[in-house]
């Protein structure tokens, strides 16, 4: 969805859209017009394709746009344009140093910055921008204007004449810098009107992760903090930082059936709007069939539902659900249910929390699941505050009255089973599965030990899965080691029949 060129700031000036998907909503509605900006970052980080982006849209706006160079050519500049399908028309491109510069009778030299005027340099910036009347101009780069003027005070007094020049021009300016200076240009903050630091940090498996922070902006208010941003075909996009208190709406906190008159015994009455319930237990006891079945009750009501699938295929998602009983298909057909396979090793916190939202704000969905934790916990393990983002997107989630049902499987089977991440704080509802041996079988029990919003049951009931669906037997008594991990029922009270089928021991 494209941004609006211009936008209201709080006090009621005009702003400029960025051009870039998400930027404009850190930024609080964009840029304050006739400034300069600081766009900075190493090489490799998205610098050109962000300030091409910038162009495209005062293009777009019918505004005249200026693209002055020292580093890349006209030809380069097409070339990485026409790699995101884009097309220059309407960009004038400025070479400061064209092929000229490199016959050995001319004056300047791009080899040997020491024999270029700098002042010279400017003079045709300043010729150019009197000349074509720019609303918006990018300067690419610094670096190379650093080396012209040899030492930092005129170098500094090149800058502060380039940004009185363009203030009394009305120029929005975009200034690029690859920090590749030694010391850093500190001082170049205090020049800028705003300046945009972007980053990418290389992960042991999986593409580099890319963020961006806003360092300055003078006069408007931002999004503080790391914005993680892809650059992909078609240009970069970023994603906002969730702040959930700044999401809040209002619903029927009323407990809704799961499909199963057990379970929502032992639920205390269902699962709640706005309230998330972690389902944690072993690998095969059945804690992806019960989110399965709990989804399609909801999307029978002619709710809208939203699946995120990290672990398994959606082909044997779907297979093993109708051999359950549960078909998704015909959901699946008219738009109500959305299933998103994932790949954790493409994925980055803020992208996934960008999907959750597109999910309940474009789509309307108001029960989504995530199958599993384990998976996006393992693909981000150098994350070191994932936890809290976890945190920020359940809180957003629940405020927007999604139920939201979260699959973690823990290590082991019987006796000592393991969690990799205690998540049982942020959970509103856990139920609890756990193998039992009883009779010579091996069969699931399911109780729930925590529930912030019902007065549920503390009993242990038997579950079972067969062609019949999902099936919670009476409340069991006499059980014993449960929180153990290696629960046995010696009890007299009749256990769910059925005939034992490979099929029966879903996850």
């Amino acid at each position: 969805m494209t941004e609006p060129a211009t936008s209201p700031t709080t006090g009621g000036a005009p702003r400029i859209s960025t051009g870039v998907a998400g930027l404009d909503n850190v930024l609080c509605g964009g840029l304050t017009p006739s400034r300069l900006y600081l766009l900075e970052g190493t090489p490799g980080t998205g610098k050109t394709t962000m300030a091409l982006q910038f162009l495209k849209q005062g293009v777009e706006c019918g505004e005249r746009v200026l693209y002055v160079t020292l580093s890349e050519t006209t030809d380069e500049l097409r070339a990485a344009a026409a790699t995101h399908g884009w097309s220059l028309d309407g960009v004038d491109v400025y070479e400061l140093v064209d092929e000229m510069g490199l016959d050995p009778d001319s004056e300047q030299s791009i080899l040997h910055p020491s024999e270029i005027e700098l002042g010279e340099t400017v003079k045709e910036v300043i010729a150019r921008v009197d000349d074509l009347k720019p609303d918006r101009v990018v300067f690419d780069s610094l670096s190379e204007l650093r080396l012209l003027a040899q030492n930092q005070l005129r170098y500094r007094r090149q800058i502060l004449a380039l940004k009185r020049f363009f203030a009394k021009r009305a120029c929005t300016v975009l200034m690029l810098d690859d920090k590749t200076s030694e010391t850093g240009d500190v001082q170049l903050h205090s020049i800028a009107h705003g300046v945009v630091s972007l980053d990418q940090a290389p992960r042991e498996y999986g593409p580099e992760r890319r963020r961006l922070r806003i360092v300055k902006m003078r006069g408007i208010k931002f999004r503080g903090g790391y914005h993680d941003f892809v650059l992909e075909t078609g240009g970069i996009r970023v994603f906002p930082r969730l702040v959930a208190a700044e999401h809040r709406s209002t619903f029927d906190p009323t407990g809704k059936s799961t499909g199963s008159a057990e379970l929502d015994l032992l639920l205390g009455g269902g699962l709640v709007p706005g309230t998330n319930a972690l389902l944690l237990g072993p690998s095969g006891i059945g804690k992806t069939t019960t989110a399965i079945r709990c989804m399609l009750t909801a999307l029978e009501r002619g709710e809208a539902a939203t699946y995120y699938l990290f672990d398994e295929g959606l082909g044997t998602l779907l297979t093993r659900s109708k051999t359950l009983g549960m078909d998704l298909s015909p959901h699946l057909a008219s738009g109500l249910l959305t299933i998103t396979q994932i790949d954790p090793a493409e994925l980055s916190p803020g992208e996934f929390a960008s999907m959750a939202r597109q999910a309940v704000e474009e789509r309307n969905a108001t029960f989504v699941v995530v199958d599993s934790l384990n998976a996006y916990l393992h693909a981000m393990p150098g994350e070191q505050f994932l936890i809290l983002q976890m945190h920020e997107l359940l809180n957003y989630l629940n405020q927007q009255g999604v139920t939201t049902l979260l699959v973690l499987g823990q290590h082991g089977v019987v006796g000592e089973i393991r969690t990799d991440v205690d998540l049982s704080y942020l959970s509103d509802c856990i139920l609890l599965f756990r193998f039992f041996e009883a009779r010579g079988q091996v069969r699931g029990a399911l109780s729930v030990v925590k529930s912030r919003v019902n007065a549920h049951e503390r009993t242990i009931r038997e579950l079972r899965f067969s062609s019949r669906g999902l099936q919670v037997g009476e409340a069991l008594d006499d059980f014993e080691g449960v929180l153990s991990g290696l629960p046995a029922y010696r009890g007299k009270m009749a256990l769910l029949a059925g005939e034992a089928s490979a099929r029966d021991g879903e996850r």
